[in-house]
């Protein structure tokens, strides 16, 4: 499979990034989406009640409510999900993002470590993995998917996370 490059105002941090590194990343501005999302829809729920009555009982109300609290909550995290994603691909501005990445990959390239993890899967399924998962949060409407699986394809440059390991290494050396 070509690998599309695709031009960003901002720089690539991660062309496919895991489920875990993407939720570690979030801003606080998302878990106000998440919040919001969990607040707004039985609101809205309630509003439309209260607007055009069913006239049921209060009582069965609540199951409703709660059932579009959840739902809320599960669109606000998809939203925040799919914005802390865009600032991985560079879509949105990312320089907190790309501070934390280097900070995190540096320091496992300093401890000799693989930086986007350790798999047991072969190259091929990795690879499929790969084109699996690649761009799905553009398609959260249709199927939410989340990349699980550890792989190399990420589409960034990794020796600049060993440049900056190799000398911290060389700065200790000195100072000694």
């Amino acid at each position: 499979m070509v690998k599309r490059e695709v031009t960003t105002p901002y720089p690539l941090i991660d062309a496919d990034p895991y489920a875990g590194r993407v939720i570690r990343y979030m801003r606080p501005s998302d878990s106000a989406y998440i919040a919001g999302g969990g607040v707004l829809a039985p609101a809205l729920l309630y509003a439309y009640e209260l607007a055009d009555p069913t006239k049921a009982v209060r009582s069965h109300l609540k199951p409703a409510l709660r059932l579009t609290g959840f739902l809320g909550l599960v669109g606000g995290f998809l939203f925040a999900y799919q914005r802390s994603t865009l600032r991985f691909w560079g879509w949105t501005e990312n320089k907190r993002e790309q501070e934390m990445d280097f900070a995190e990959l540096s320091k496992l390239a300093r401890e000799g470590k693989p930086l986007y993890g350790e798999t047991n899967e072969t190259p091929f399924i990795q690879g499929v993995a790969y084109r699996n998962s690649v761009f799905s949060q553009l398609k959260f409407g249709a199927v939410p998917w989340f990349n699980l699986a550890v792989h190399p394809h990420h589409g960034v440059d990794t020796s600049k996370y060993y440049a900056s390991a190799k000398q911290e290494v060389q700065q200790d050396k000195k100072s000694s």
